[in-house]
């Protein structure tokens, strides 16, 4: 089904993977310290099963916080216990399968290291698929695919896909693109879709797309040129498209005066790891192109050109901040 074999999921030890989320727990607690970070990373680099059970951790959720600190904290900090011992084991297993994510909400990050085809951070890969649908998808992005005699149905996990549609001589089945808030029907077109965490994006590049959320009754018809965002009850008026938003098929990204904290955001889904903007910078504006494939140059250019300083406290935790903070 795929232009190239999908990678293989490699199971974490459940010991290691409990190590994983203690970690990030205590990184994440208000009492972490330079102590603290700098003991994190004596574990990291102790073991290669130690950085890819931290990378399956953030690549699961694409974020830092695939449990709620409050709640994680209060069972590692409680007196040892058989019931602390199985919620530790509950957390370990549910990280070592990928989903430690489960509990935070009603998205099941699992779903992403079961999909058909998907993508980690950094990555984008084209898929064909039998009716010569072409499929590419950005980074850290999952999508199941199911044909069967009634319908030919695309499902995206995760992420953000670019799909151009096949034309099957005598295939009458429907082509269908479903997420969690709908279905969109493409009417022989070439469209992307992005899943984020409280709405789905659609934008028409050629053809039109309907849209049917899954508590609407009457669809809404997206023509090219033309994108908008739905969630299970709403459609938002199309607006205009922006071609700069698929710069990231040329493995660039493109801004006109973003702010600081939205770039900061739409940087990390392109890196493993936690990167963070400083409340204080957040408004500046950012405009440029910059390539993706080398995110660390990036955040370089960004201190380089804007009154902010990047802070490492390692390859994989970074925070852009203030100059001179």
């Amino acid at each position: 089904m795929s232009s190239s074999a999908s990678e293989p999921t490699t199971r974490i030890a459940p010991a290691i993977a409990r190590q994983a989320v203690e970690w990030m727990v205590e990184l994440q607690s208000e009492g972490a310290g330079d102590a603290t970070r700098q003991a994190w990373e004596r574990w990291l680099h102790a073991h290669p099963d130690h950085l890819r059970a931290w990378q399956r951790i953030e690549a699961t959720n694409g974020r830092l916080h695939t449990v709620p600190a409050p709640l994680a904290h209060a069972v590692l900090s409680a007196p040892d216990s058989p019931g602390r011992r199985r919620a530790l084991k509950t957390l370990g297993l549910l990280a070592a399968i990928g989903g430690a994510g489960w509990i935070a909400g009603r998205r099941v990050p699992w779903q992403a290291w079961t999909a058909d085809e998907r993508t980690g951070p950094g990555e984008r890969r084209t898929v064909v698929l039998p009716d010569a649908t072409q499929v590419v998808l950005n980074t850290d992005s999952a999508i199941d695919v199911r044909f069967d005699s009634g319908r030919r149905t695309l499902r995206l996990v995760r992420g953000e896909v670019m799909v151009t549609t096949g034309h099957p001589l005598g295939d009458a089945r429907p082509f269908g693109i479903e997420t969690e808030h709908g279905r969109l029907r493409p009417l022989g077109t070439r469209f992307s879709v992005r899943l984020d965490d409280d709405a789905t994006r659609v934008a028409v590049y050629s053809g039109s797309v309907e849209v049917s959320t899954r508590e609407v009754v009457h669809p809404r018809i997206v023509l090219a040129g033309e994108r908008t965002r739905f969630t299970a009850s709403a459609v938002s008026p199309p607006v205009p498209a922006d071609e700069n938003d698929t710069a990231w098929l040329d493995g660039m990204l493109v801004v006109r005066d973003m702010p600081l904290a939205d770039f900061v955001a739409e940087l990390a889904r392109y890196r493993p790891g936690h990167v963070a903007c400083d409340p204080a910078v957040a408004g500046v504006l950012v405009s440029g192109t910059y390539p993706l494939a080398d995110t660390d140059r990036i955040l370089a250019i960004l201190e380089k050109s804007l009154p902010v300083a990047i802070h490492y406290r390692t390859r994989y935790w970074v925070r852009v901040v203030p100059r001179g903070a």
